[in-house]
């Protein structure tokens, strides 16, 4: 019942997304080794987290979160996309990204990994998602990034940052994600939405 009524509240928002800026033009490998990129994902939209496969801390914790967004979007029917992109990408290659997707049970028809050259993963995620990622010497455990889960609409443009440590958050990130599915990209509603 609690479930419902939160559905319920989330539903009735009407609250415009902002409009945050847009995804810059990259090309990455997903764990298949499919070239990918901005171009792939427009048309859908998508969430974007960040993550490395050898993390001790943290990175589970969210990927298990996509992992739950994943199903719920599937129960909800939303068509929704989910990019994960590695801060480890010279670790990280396309085969170690498939093995650590596979232990989340990560559906490759719309959830990729996405791993390439330092200067290409930088370039998107600090230049494009403005998220912070480094690391303070060779040891994997001073790597550090962003934790946010970013919403895109599908028009490549960023419409929200949410902290998923709180289940209110994936919930509403959900919702947004539903609300923005449910608007064809040439939909006048979506560009209304989309002006600051």
């Amino acid at each position: 019942m609690r479930a419902l009524a939160l559905a319920l509240l989330l539903g009735g928002c009407s609250r415009p997304l902002p409009s945050l800026g847009e995804v810059p033009s990259f090309a990455l490998i997903d764990q298949a080794g499919r070239a990918t990129g901005r171009n792939e994902l427009v048309g859908k939209v998508w969430v974007a987290n960040f993550i490395f496969t050898r993390c001790p801390t943290i990175c589970p914790t969210f990927t298990a979160k996509m992992a739950d967004l994943q199903r719920r979007a599937v129960a909800a029917e939303t068509p929704l996309r989910l990019v994960s992109f590695s801060v480890d990408p010279e670790y990280d290659t396309p085969e170690r990204l498939h093995a650590y997707g596979a232990g989340f049970d990560a559906d490759s028809s719309t959830w990729s990994f996405l791993t390439g050259e330092m200067t290409a993963v930088r370039e998107v995620v600090m230049d494009g998602f403005k998220m912070s990622m480094g690391r303070d010497n060779d040891d994997p455990s001073s790597i550090f990034h962003g934790t946010y889960f970013v919403l895109v609409d599908a028009e490549t443009r960023i419409r929200g940052y949410y902290a998923v440590e709180e289940e209110a958050a994936l919930a509403r990130l959900l919702n947004d994600a539903a609300r923005l599915a449910e608007l064809a990209p040439s939909s006048p509603q979506l560009a209304k939405e989309m002006k600051p």
